[in-house]
């Protein structure tokens, strides 16, 4: 079954523990490989890796600083969130994208749910973790995030979030 509507660019890098998987749609456009189409857009296909505590603090001002202002650019009911917590060894740049604001902040039973999943690989460093976007378009904002973990149990938990 085909997934994607368009050829793909695929490219994997590492960032602490989580390796990144992209798709660098513009880099086949800049190459003369596709013509240009602003309906797609680069985007993260996965991240995956294991927690680890954060070792600096959150830089809010760079957070404040990505695309803009929050509310003027995703929306009030939008938050920049992270595909994989910062808590947990997330970075910034691109592990950050438009999240629904009350699955990000725990407010919604989903969101508590997504939280209490962070919260385990937050208090078990060097559980593996991924994140995997969903998309329904071109864009870069998934429409659900399945995000998973390895328990200590040897059990896999994995829930499908709304987004």
């Amino acid at each position: 079954m085909k997934t994607v509507g368009h050829q793909t660019n695929l490219v994997r890098f590492r960032f602490r523990t989580f390796e990144y998987i992209c798709d660098i749609y513009s880099e086949l456009e800049v190459t003369g490989e596709v013509p240009y189409n602003q309906t797609i857009e680069d985007r993260v296909v996965g991240v995956l890796g294991v927690s680890a505590r954060a070792e600096e603090g959150r830089d809010a001002s760079r957070m404040r600083g990505w695309v803009g202002p929050t509310e003027e650019l995703v929306g009030t009911e939008r938050d920049k969130g992270h595909f994989m917590a910062h808590s947990i060894g997330g970075g910034l740049d691109v592990n950050v994208f438009s999240q629904d604001r009350r699955l990000n902040r725990g407010w919604s039973s989903q969101g508590k749910l997504y939280r209490q999943m962070e919260t385990y690989c937050y208090e078990q460093p060097g559980t593996f973790c991924f994140s995997r976007p969903i998309y329904a378009d071109g864009s870069s904002v998934p429409r659900w995030l399945e995000f998973g973990l390895l328990k200590s149990d040897q059990t896999l938990w994995v829930e499908v979030f709304d987004n």
